[in-house]
Formats: C-alpha cells, structure tokens, sequence
C-alpha cells in the first residue's frame, strides 16, 4: 500500500481500519455496526464455545473435500485442454461460462440431484473453485516453450516423464495461481452451500447470528472467514512466489 509516495506497511492500513470501525460503532451511527473491540471480544468467547467447534470441523471438512476435488478434477482438465486443442474447442466454452456464471442460481438444481445434505455443499464448493484452476493450468501448459519438450524427448523422456518432469512444472506457476484463486471461491462456496442447502456449519451461525441480531458474533464470524481465506490464499501465493524461476525457464 502506497500513500504520499511512501511504502505503508499492510498492518498499518489494518490498524486505520479497525480504528475506523471502532470509531463508527462507539458513534452508533449504524446499529448494525458494533464497536470493534466488541467484535474481537464476542469472537474470543465465541471460538471456545462447543457449537462454534462443531461447525468449524463440518465446514472445514466440507471445504476440504470440495478443494480436493476441484484440483483432482481441474488440474488433469486444464492440461487436456491446453495439450489437446479438441479439447479446448469442445470445452473451452462451457469452463469460461461457469467462470462467469453466477453460480448460486445452480444450487437448487444440485440440491435436486444429490439432495439436501453435506454432499451437495461440498459439490458446491468444487463448482467454485474448480473452473479457474481449468483456465490457470491451461494457460500455463500452453506457455510451455516446445523447446523443453524436444529437448525432454531427444534424451528419451517417456510420456509420463513429459507431463510429471517437465510440463507439470513449468506450468507450476500458473497452476499455484489458480489454485489461489480457486481457495478464495471455495470459501464463499461453502457458505453458500450451507446457508441455501442445509443451514448447518457456518451457515447456521450466520443464520442464528442475522435472525436475533448478534451483530458482534455476525462480524467475529466473518471476520474468521476472511482471515482464513487470506491466510490460505496468501500461504499458496508465497509458495507461487518460489517457483516463479520455472516461468523464467519457458521464456
């Protein structure tokens, strides 16, 4: 962050904005607006409660297995599209138009096919993750200097040699991006698969939080979430960062 030509260290604009918040609530300009400081003191009590715990382990592992399989199934996906160009044609389509989609409106037509438990939440959270990791992967494949290959053939390379050696990592850089990027939209995902579908995990405690109007356990809530979901894509972003040598190799 950059103010007055100056480098402002992130935990510095944190501080600003926690500040602001707590300025805003102590004011009551806004009833659903409480002080921070209260926020931060609901979420301590709030993560020692048992009901907290129980949902933070149903999310998670729904959260899990949607991320799970978004990269079993985009990462081998965006490198047949990138490496077939049949592929691409046949489903380049359809994967830019999930991308852009408003995915929400597809929920009732999950809950139809798999019904109204965990296994429809975690199909959600695959279908938002998984499409911009296709397009990452694919576009990393297709950056692949053919030189690498040729070289990789002309010493014997087999076939899985080709993808697990040279193709696979060269790609890294992008794949990890998606990746990143697919983490940030598992995590809105799952909420929405749990509020729309069956209200439980983080779901029913937003659903309880909102109806009786515990804004301060609403916000620690959400808070939670989106430091989650930094921390996670920023632990990808730092490992992205390390194999940003391999891009340099395609060149």
């Amino acid at each position: 962050m950059r103010a007055f030509g100056r480098d402002i260290p992130i935990m510095f604009a944190l501080v600003f904005w926690a500040l602001a918040w707590e300025i805003v609530g102590r004011a009551e300009l806004v009833f659903l607006v409480p002080p921070f400081t209260h926020v931060l003191a609901a979420l301590a009590e709030m993560v020692q409660t048992g009901k907290f715990q129980d949902a933070t382990l149903l999310t998670f592992e729904s959260f899990a297995l949607g991320m799970g399989l978004a990269l079993l199934l985009g990462i081998p996906l965006g490198v047949l599209m990138g490496r077939v160009e049949a592929a691409e044609k046949l489903l380049g389509t359809w994967v830019n138009v999930f991308v852009s989609a408003p995915l929400t409106a597809l929920v009732p037509v999950i809950m139809i096919l798999f019904g109204l438990g965990q296994t429809t939440i975690v199909v959600t959270v695959m279908l938002f993750a998984v499409w911009i990791i296709v397009l990452d992967t694919q576009a990393g494949i297709k950056h692949v200097n053919p030189s690498l290959l040729e070289m990789a053939r002309s010493f014997g390379a087999s076939r899985l040699d080709l993808y697990a050696r040279i193709l696979l990592l060269a790609a890294l850089p992008e794949i990890l991006a998606g990746v990143r990027l697919g983490i940030i939209r598992a995590v809105k995902g799952v909420v929405i698969g749990q509020l729309l579908v069956s209200i439980i995990g983080y779901g029913e405690l937003f659903e309880l939080y909102s109806r009786n109007f515990l804004m301060e356990q609403f916000w620690a809530l959400t808070i939670l979430l989106f430091a989650f979901a930094m921390l996670a894509a920023e632990l990808v972003g730092w490992a992205e960062r390390k194999v940003e040598f391999y891009a340099g190799a395609r060149g």
